[in-house]
């Protein structure tokens, strides 16, 4: 079966694109689970230890605390509470940490830091796996043991108003809630007011027993503004005086209740310098956690620190406090200031329940728990614990006794640290099954595109698919046969669950014949190449050529950057190897510039073939280059073909010039914007620009910067499309103005700020007409083949559509990213690749090398807090799942999808022959597989590293969405290449 080379890369993308699926599903697992205990049956708590005497609390204690308001403010960090904003912006609040009846503590939350694993962490005391970040977008019923169902379960009346994610987890638990959504980030007024409003008349009320308070307002601000916008002042303000009203409302009460009440101050994550969230910086992770009650008194010169604890400390807390079992899959201790003033017994009955707790779940998850420190440290307390009670039931007080007490609780303290650490280190459990069954498919696919570069890139683009030779083979059925059997056995023998095992037999059956098809495809491939007695040669047509200095920077580049992410080091500043990618790319240009217009050797070997990604390249280059050359068929072009020597003056010296402009290009992106880990929190000319004082400074910025892009992307649009791509980008500019980050020229400062709905979605109909001209006169150049042009144009449409929306979502500051995108794409147009040559193989490796980069020049990192989820409600008035996942994937991944956009244009506007975009999609699915792949088998040999949540399975999240971009690509590429064959 014949294919072409970009047929046969875009369906060898989408199949890798299943197997990376299959892989992200095993490897983001479930984490450790309980399996003592549904949710019908419930087991009777732990008796007290009696070491011979008879004692009568095998009971569950009584509640601590009558009534309990936990108020959660999102993204509250911890220097907002205890630093001098605190001081500054939470004076009641202060006052309550340094003199109040309170105990204050800085709550560690484990990555990832995004709000529903952090839900999950507060009310489980579980570690939730990775994946909650993808589910955070549409939080499912939480099944798992926690803190809200055990209250229920109990009788306890609860009230919820804030984060409508509460509701989604919690479905009819509380019997009275008003839900807001969290998404829409453009919002920080009513999103508070939604909840305050209900206050007053709630804290009458004496018909609740748990009221829970989710404020989003800080949070939005953040991603926003950032972290020193002075809205987030204002916030923190009234976020301290509606905790005065809470507080002075519970006091009020104290003396109605026998018990006192608890009010919990807390955050779920905190919020990077950027005002995002959802890595592993100290900023992020720590979060106040404040339990204010009238039993927690001070006694005069009673100074209280705060203390580091962990997050999910709180569940047990919260169980104890309540009078509840404390949830079975908790790690998290009981904090023990909380109980300190509590009789001596209360104390250790409280402590054993706990410990008993985390010892029942490190025996379910650890088979040698009996060897594990923690485990051992339980038991020599629980032994001093039975003794104790031995001696209370004896005698009432004794020194004997009061030191025994001091001893137990000690030892039940450090049991409980150290079990803690050793179930956090048991996080979760790898699904290895579904792990390796994804990362077959994976590699399979990438060794049948190496395997397929000698036809893939030869002149014709075909080549010849062995599909029903190896269906047929008996290696198949003896493949599917013992893969079949392989299922069977795993499945029936797995102790934990397995996705793969989960899915339906003919699902399964399905991707096993997959396999099987692949690795026939893969040895038959291997047979003719042996048949043949080829070897990957330079240029199979001239095996004597040698390879240039640009072949070797794209093979080491290539090579070097797939081993550069075993290191977390270099995962975490992944930014800088393709910086000096980039600027050893041009260096690279500028040699063979300067080579060819001095030394005059355009009939070198180096110039009649190329190499992609330091394998073979036949593909013929964009222009003649018959010239004094022996080469392959050169494609047909649009117009006359460019050489160094025919260059003369000005035009010679800007090709001379061109590669130092890029650079210097390059060098002032990386000023605009830190990013990584090590150097992220210093100053950059972006901080400077969006501090407030600076207005001025950027409205210029983005006013000229909106003006480039204008001039830079006009230039081939229909007249049409200029008069939208003004207006549009004039929209831009108001749509800034309207929600503060730009000024107007008869503007002082910023007044009567909106949303800017109108101005966003002004744009949004122009970015759409703009789009829907493009298409238009595509599908018009595939029933009237007359015009060439009209493609071209079509094509260079859609691309100015798309930089118009990235002109509408990327905010002010990083505009001058998007001119400079534009300007090098110019640049290398004209002055590079017409003049050098070069084939669609090298053009295709250059675009996607600086669409990587450009990826970081936004700002962007490998880390999820980077990612500015603000852009997906620019023009929405409230939460719409798709077009908002959309607009933030575009956003983000702006600097790839532009770039790719150009290499389609650009290649056909340069060639009418179909072959080039061929090979240039045959070339950007592989450059990119390799990537996948050799991170796949990096995460699975490093799944039990240090920094494989915080490092390594962002990185994960991030190649999976890049893979999902390819396979869209390529589909592209196919659609064009079958046009242009059409035509």
């Amino acid at each position: 079966m014949r294919l072409g080379s970009g047929t046969f890369a875009a369906c060898c993308v989408v199949i890798e694109v299943l197997g990376v699926a299959l892989f992200l599903r095993g490897f983001f697992p479930a984490p450790v689970r309980s399996s003592s205990r549904t949710e019908h049956q419930a087991e009777p708590p732990a008796p007290e230890p009696s070491a011979g005497a008879s004692s009568n609390w095998t009971k569950l204690p009584p509640p601590l605390f009558s009534k309990v308001v936990i108020m959660l403010i999102d993204a509250l960090r911890d220097d907002f509470v205890f630093g001098s904003k605190g001081v500054k912006f939470m004076p009641y609040t202060t006052y309550l940490v340094e003199k109040g009846a309170s105990h204050s503590f800085v709550a560690e939350a484990k990555p990832p830091t995004v709000t529903m694993p952090r839900i999950k962490a507060l009310l489980t005391g579980s570690l939730p796996g990775f994946i909650d970040v993808v589910r955070n977008l549409n939080s499912p019923v939480l099944l798992e043991d926690n803190v809200i169902t055990q209250a229920k379960a109990a009788g306890k009346r609860m009230i919820f108003y804030g984060d409508e994610t509460w509701v989604k987890l919690f479905p009819k638990h509380f019997v009275e809630y008003d839900g807001t959504t969290s998404f829409f980030v453009s919002d920080y007024t009513e999103v508070d007011n939604n909840v305050t409003r209900h206050l007053d008349k709630v804290l009458k009320r004496g018909d609740w027993d748990v009221l829970i308070l989710h404020y989003l307002g800080l949070d939005h601000i953040g991603h926003i503004s950032g972290p020193g916008s002075p809205l987030i002042g204002r916030k923190l303000s009234e976020m301290d005086n509606i905790l005065m009203k809470i507080h002075t409302s519970l006091l009020s009460e104290k003396r109605e209740n026998l018990l006192p009440n608890l009010l919990v101050l807390c955050g779920d994550h905190g919020m990077s310098e950027t005002g995002s969230h959802g890595a592993s910086s100290m900023e992020e992770v720590n979060t106040p956690l404040i339990l204010i009650s009238s039993a927690f008194e001070r006694k005069p010169g009673d100074i209280r620190h705060p203390k580091h604890v962990q997050q999910t400390d709180l569940a047990a807390t919260l169980a104890i406090g309540l009078g509840l079992p404390i949830p079975e899959n908790s790690v998290g201790t009981l904090l023990f200031p909380t109980i300190e003033g509590r009789p001596v017994r209360e104390q250790l009955r409280f402590l054993h329940l706990n410990a008993v707790q985390l010892s029942k779940l490190l025996q379910e998850n650890v088979p040698s728990y009996k060897k594990e420190p923690g485990f051992e440290q339980f038991k020599m307390a629980e032994r001093l614990h039975g003794n104790w009670i031995r001696l209370y039931l004896e005698e009432n007080a004794s020194e004997v006794l009061f030191n025994l007490g001091a001893k137990v609780r000690r030892q039940y303290l450090d049991a409980l640290r150290t079990l803690s650490l050793s179930l956090s280190r048991q996080v979760a459990q790898y699904d290895i099954y579904s792990m390796l069954v994804g990362a077959v498919v994976v590699l399979e696919v990438l060794t049948l595109l190496l395997l397929s570069i000698p036809q893939a890139l030869s002149n014709k683009a075909e080549l010849e698919v062995p599909l029903w030779s190896p269906v047929f083979s008996l290696l198949f059925y003896l493949m599917l046969l013992v893969l079949s059997a392989l299922h069977v056995i795993v499945c029936t023998s797995a102790d934990s669950s397995c996705y793969f095992c989960g899915l339906s037999w003919l699902t399964a059956g399905g991707v096993m014949v997959l396999i099987s098809a692949l690795l026939c495809a893969v040895v038959s491939a291997l047979a003719k190449m042996a048949a043949n007695g080829k070897l990957l040669s330079k240029n199979p047509a001239h095996p004597n050529s040698q390879w240039s200095e640009l072949d070797v920077v794209i093979l080491l580049g290539t090579m070097g950057h797939v081993l550069s992410l075993g290191a977390s080091s270099f995962v975490e500043e992944e930014h800088q190897t393709w910086y000096f990618l980039v600027n050893t790319l041009c260096l690279a240009l500028c040699h063979e510039i300067y080579r060819n217009c001095f030394l005059g050797d355009d009939c070198e070997p180096q110039q009649c073939s190329h190499v992609e990604s330091g394998f073979v390249s036949t593909a013929p280059p964009l222009q003649d280059r018959s010239i004094g050359c022996d080469v392959l068929e050169p494609h047909r072009v649009s117009e006359s073909p460019t050489s160094l020597h025919t260059l003369r003056g000005c035009e010679k010296w800007m090709v001379m010039a061109s590669p130092w402009v890029i650079l210097t290009c390059c060098r002032l992106l990386r000023s605009l914007n830190q990013t990584g880990v090590q150097w992220a929190h210093r100053p950059d000319l972006g901080h400077w620009l969006t501090s407030s004082d600076h207005k001025a400074e950027l409205s210029i910025l983005a006013a000229l910067s909106l003006i480039m892009i204008f001039a830079l992307v006009q230039r081939r649009c229909s007249l049409t499309s200029k008069v939208a791509m003004a207006l549009g980008l004039l929209g831009v500019y108001c749509y800034r103005a309207a929600i503060g980050n730009v000024l107007f020229p008869w503007q002082r400062e910023s007044k009567d700020i909106s949303k800017g709905l109108i101005e966003a979605r002004f744009v949004h109909v122009f970015v759409l007409g703009i789009l829907f001209t493009g298409t238009k006169d595509l599908l018009k150049s595939q029933v009237i083949a007359a015009d060439f042009t009209i493609k071209t144009v079509g094509l260079w449409e859609i691309y100015s559509g798309l930089v118009l929306l990235a002109a509408l979502l990327f905010r002010p500051h990083n505009l001058p990213v998007l001119v400079f995108s534009l300007l090098i794409q110019t640049i290398m147009t004209k002055y590079i690749w017409k003049p050098l040559r070069h084939d669609a193989a090298e053009i295709t490796i250059m675009h996607y090398w600086f669409g990587q980069a450009f990826f970081y020049f936004q700002g962007n990192s490998n880390n999820i807090a980077t990612v500015d989820i603000s852009a997906g409600f620019v023009g929405l008035d409230t939460y719409v799942e798709v077009p908002a996942m959309f607009l933030t994937a575009f956003a983000t991944f702006a600097g790839p999808v532009l770039w790719a956009s150009h290499l389609v244009s650009f290649l056909s506007s340069e060639t009418s022959s179909g072959s080039a975009l061929s090979h240039a999609c045959f070339c950007y699915a592989l450059i990119c597989s390799f990537p996948v792949s050799a991170y796949i088998i990096l995460v699975t040999s490093l799944r039990y590293h240090l920094f494989i949540w915080s490092v390594f399975s962002p990185k994960l999240l991030y190649e999976g969405m890049h893979i999902l971009i390819t396979a869209a690509v390529c589909v592209f590429f196919t659609a064009m290449d079958q046009t242009s064959t059409t035509s």
